[in-house]
């Protein structure tokens, strides 16, 4: 039986050279940043190091870099602390976000005294950016705006840019979860002008268990975690050193290898949509994710010709035969409600059929996909 991975939107394989040097700073570097003896000060060197290699790649100063344990925490500090300590009164969001954005909105919903607007989401996934301005420019309260830059179940890419520019018009807050687009774009963001943004480094290729969060200069955004200092005061705790280390050097050789790298994705991406376009019939693409032009080079979501009724185990039928996939966002799993996206854009005759998402990375090949879409043939014809 072979073993293919195709679940790298959910997370990815960590690069043979990141595991290293994570391993040589775990063993050596253990001293607490925080300490003023000389172990302290080595360690607190590694972690100031990696913040400015960091934002120079991001094009951001290091001092708008806060470290988080991954993208769902860098949300919930900005959605929580907007409406805390910046006195928002209006969030637009749309109903498509990830859970760590959609929660979090429903839990402020319950002990603020805020109202959300929901954008209007075209048929394809993608964001209605004249209903967008429509809103902001009725809104007469204090508002932040939080749509994601990519859709970690359907790869459609918003414009973050003209969605950062109807802030700035209507004096609106934006933040955006770009947890599936950090390390795999090369993004400038002093271009971009987005207030908040987060990242997440085990999308690419980096560790678990870390992120961080961009929080732009006099902002005032307000401790997350309190107890100590660390993080100039955003978020207490000891910095996992090791991790931080990891995700820089992640986010460095992905952005150094970044047109080689995602010149091959795109390759084994449109090879799986040619390959199961021309074996299967009856397949249809979730969203813009079929259009390689509209959406990112690392997923795509396929609408199987094969109902989830009689489907129920498909999945777990996959699974045995080593391949991995998803029906949409791992923080998802285990519900029975399937998922909130794919509710939002599909009619109800294409969401009685089952929904796969299929993510690439680096380390897949043809055979890969080859593999995947007989195995698919056996479970489906």
């Amino acid at each position: 039986m072979s073993k293919v991975y195709l679940d790298n939107a959910a997370t990815t394989k960590v690069r043979d050279e990141v595991a290293d040097s994570i391993t040589k700073v775990i063993k050596n570097e253990y001293g607490n940043p925080s300490s003023t003896h000389s172990y302290g000060r080595s360690s607190k060197s590694i972690v100031e190091t990696s913040r400015k290699e960091i934002a120079a790649l991001l094009n951001v100063s290091s001092s708008e870099i806060i470290f988080t344990s991954g993208g769902t925490e860098g949300d919930n500090m900005i959605l929580r602390n907007c409406v805390k300590n910046l006195n928002v009164k209006h969030i637009i969001s749309s109903k498509i976000e990830h859970h760590a954005v959609t929660h979090t909105i429903d839990y402020l919903l319950t002990c603020n005294d805020i109202k959300i607007t929901y954008v209007k989401i075209h048929s394809n996934g993608d964001i209605d950016y004249d209903d967008l301005e429509s809103i902001l420019e009725s809104s007469s309260e204090k508002t932040l705006v939080s749509l994601m830059h990519i859709n970690n179940e359907l790869g459609n890419i918003s414009n973050i840019k003209l969605i950062s520019d109807l802030c700035k018009k209507y004096n609106a807050l934006f933040h955006s979860d770009t947890v599936q687009s950090i390390g795999h774009y090369d993004l400038d963001f002093n271009k971009l002008q987005l207030d908040f943004f987060v990242a997440s480094a085990h999308k690419f290729h980096g560790p678990k268990g870390v992120g961080f969060a961009f929080v732009r200069k006099n902002t005032k955004l307000g401790s997350f975690i309190t107890g100590g200092m660390q993080e100039k005061g955003f978020r207490a705790g000891t910095e996992s050193v090791h991790n931080i280390y990891g995700m820089s050097e992640a986010l460095k050789i992905s952005l150094k290898n970044l047109v080689n790298e995602k010149k091959y994705v795109t390759d084994i991406k449109n090879y799986f949509i040619s390959k199961i376009s021309n074996e299967i019939k009856g397949v249809k693409f979730n969203g813009t994710s079929g259009e390689a032009d509209k959406s990112t080079y690392t997923l795509v979501n396929v609408l199987l010709p094969i109902d989830k009724k009689t489907g129920g185990l498909f999945m777990f039928k996959l699974d045995m035969k080593g391949i991995a996939c998803s029906k949409g966002s791992a923080c998802q799993s285990g519900s029975d409600n399937g998922s909130h996206v794919l509710n939002e854009i599909q009619n109800k005759q294409d969401n009685e059929n089952i929904s796969l998402r299929f993510s690439f990375s680096i380390f897949n090949t043809k055979k890969d996909i080859d593999y995947t879409i007989l195995e698919l043939k056996k479970l489906i014809i």
